[in-house]
């Protein structure tokens, strides 16, 4: 298996398609991350969340003592984010299996809360797989020889609308399948798990279709959802969700025979913890023959975080976390040893900050519509972002702008500050700090007749209309601006700026709460709208923690 080094150097091919760098320039991150959110304590045992960043429906692969990890993207391009970790609590982003979500001319366009749902990661016949579905076009799977290299054009397996969650099995007779779950939305029904024949090379997959499991017969199961098949002690089993992202819980269903009839339990439920809805996810089995679950919990603004759960077998039954009333249940912990390793993984932080040191932006950086390469360029230590119309479907807002430059929330509590070169051009020009989901606020500069003024804008209600509500806080004279917002443990943030290093940030506006996208945790970054030919510059954007004082 490849180095570290040589996994993140083969990300450089797909990441230039997607104006990412291949690798992090060690300059280019502050020593400062490393506190924004670390789950290794250090001395043999973890806390979860394992990651507090919405990595929405985990799914994990084992191979050879390595672990890769993908999840949901919805609209985001690059989608398909691929992971590395070589114990489960300390994870890499490595790659993107998806450079451009396809149909392409349909996703140049922002489509919120569509695209890439819950995928299926597997290892098979010499190479990797991931299952992913688009509710509206139906299962698509992309391969690769190497996660952290280049991974093939998508491939529509089963064409239709509402068919999600896809998961295949390689039966050890030869033979293959494809379960799935249903959206409502989409199908007009849902609960229920669907399976069918399929090719080993997924060349062929029958239309035809047998529901094996049907919620609707299970009392007080809604929502059973994200399968993932599996094969262990001549059982076929499915782990599956059931009961809604915010107060559901963990489901797995047994039988001797893969089209049933099966058997069904409770494995993992909230409990008395704070992990609410604890499900969703991927049964990892270890090299070292340990069992262990990844799996999300929805967090609100902060989106679908992960957290890792040992597993223990009873009667050929996983119990997931631990059991303490010895109902067979088991409940989310909070910190617990972490597995056993032959190559423990070192304590490293996700991308965050950038300098943009490198020809391409980070890794962590993702769009809100098909990237185009024409939106920006890094050039000498300082992005250059090329201002694109705003898209007015929505009114007088951000919401349908593609050229969003977006990341990730990155821990619970942080600050991030970027420092914008103030455009002089007379054309209209929009760009800033942005804090971005359905409610949204960003500082920055905006052409008020014809000269650079600093303001402080705020959206409400994104998604149905809203205009935004600009706050004028004057023309600005000064050749750079350092913009900043502090995000609180509730997801309020309070932006501020400065025009010289050392100055005290001025505060603007009021107190802002957060809100999720659709279907995803907020996002931040930084953008430009405006006449064609504008531009913005800005020479970084840095994450910093909350743990001493600010200035």
């Amino acid at each position: 298996m490849r180095s570290i080094a040589r996994l993140c150097a083969l990300t450089l091919p797909l990441c230039i398609l997607a104006g990412c760098s291949g690798q992090q320039n060690a300059t280019s991150l502050q020593s400062d991350d490393n506190r924004l959110h670390i789950s290794d304590l250090g001395n043999g045992f973890y806390k979860n969340p394992i990651l507090h960043i919405d990595y929405s429906d985990p799914d994990v692969v084992a191979v050879d003592g390595n672990y890769y990890m993908t999840a949901s993207s919805f609209n985001a391009s690059p989608g398909l984010p691929v992971l590395h970790s070589t114990d489960l609590v300390n994870w890499t982003l490595i790659n993107y299996a998806l450079p451009q979500q396809v149909p392409v001319a349909h996703y140049d366009k922002p489509q919120h809360g569509n695209g890439v749902w819950a995928p299926n990661f597997r290892y098979h016949d010499g190479k990797y797989w991931i299952f992913y579905p688009d509710p509206d076009f139906g299962i698509y799977v992309v391969t690769a020889e190497d996660p952290a290299g280049t991974w093939s054009e998508p491939r529509l397996i089963l064409p239709g609308k509402g068919i999600i969650d896809p998961t295949p099995l390689w039966d050890a007779n030869g033979k293959a399948y494809l379960l799935h779950a249903w959206a409502k939305s989409r199908a007009g029904f849902n609960n229920l798990l669907s399976l069918h024949e399929m090719a080993p090379d997924t060349s062929w997959v029958n239309p035809e279709y047998t529901t094996i499991v049907d919620g609707h017969q299970l009392p007080g199961y809604r929502t059973l959802e994200g399968p993932k098949f599996y094969q262990r002690n001549g059982y076929y089993y499915i782990f599956a969700p059931a009961g809604g992202v915010e107060t559901g819980w963990q489901a797995v269903f047994r039988s001797r025979n893969i089209f049933g009839p099966y058997e069904h339990k409770t494995v993992m439920a909230q409990g008395n913890t704070l992990i609410n809805g604890p499900h969703q996810g991927s049964w990892v089995n270890t090299r070292s023959g340990e069992d262990w679950f990844i799996h999300f919990q929805s967090r609100k603004a902060y989106g679908r975080i992960v957290h890792l759960q040992p597993v223990t077998w009873v009667n050929n039954w996983p119990v997931i976390g631990k059991d303490s009333d010895g109902d067979g249940i088991g409940e989310p912990v909070y910190t617990y040893r972490k597995p056993v390793s032959t190559a423990p993984g070192h304590i490293m932080p996700q991308p965050t900050s950038d300098e943009f040191i490198d020809k391409k932006v980070g890794l962590q950086w993702q769009w809100n519509g098909n990237f185009k390469p024409h939106w920006l360029k890094v050039n000498e230590g300082q992005l250059i972002l090329k201002a694109m119309p705003k898209v007015p479907d929505t009114g007088n807002n951000l919401w349908m702008t593609p050229n969003l430059m977006l990341q990730k929330l990155p821990a619970q509590t942080f600050q991030v500050r970027s420092k914008l070169m103030v455009p002089t051009a007379k054309a209209d020009i929009e760009t800033g700090l942005l804090l971005f989901g359905e409610d949204y606020a960003w500082i920055g500069i905006k052409t008020i007749n014809n000269a650079p003024h600093l303001v402080y804008v705020q959206c409400r209600g994104a998604r149905k209309g809203c205009n935004e509500s600009v706050h004028d806080y004057g023309e600005v004279e000064h050749e750079s601006i350092e913009l900043r917002y502090i995000l609180a443990s509730d997801a309020t943030a309070v932006f501020a700026y400065r025009y010289h290093d050392g100055d005290v940030f001025t505060v603007v506006g009021e107190q802002f709460k957060a809100r999720r996208g659709r279907w995803v945790g907020a996002k931040t970054g930084v953008f430009a709208v405006g006449e064609p030919g504008t531009e913005a510059r800005y020479n970084y954007v840095r994450f910093l923690p909350m743990l001493r004082e600010v200035l």
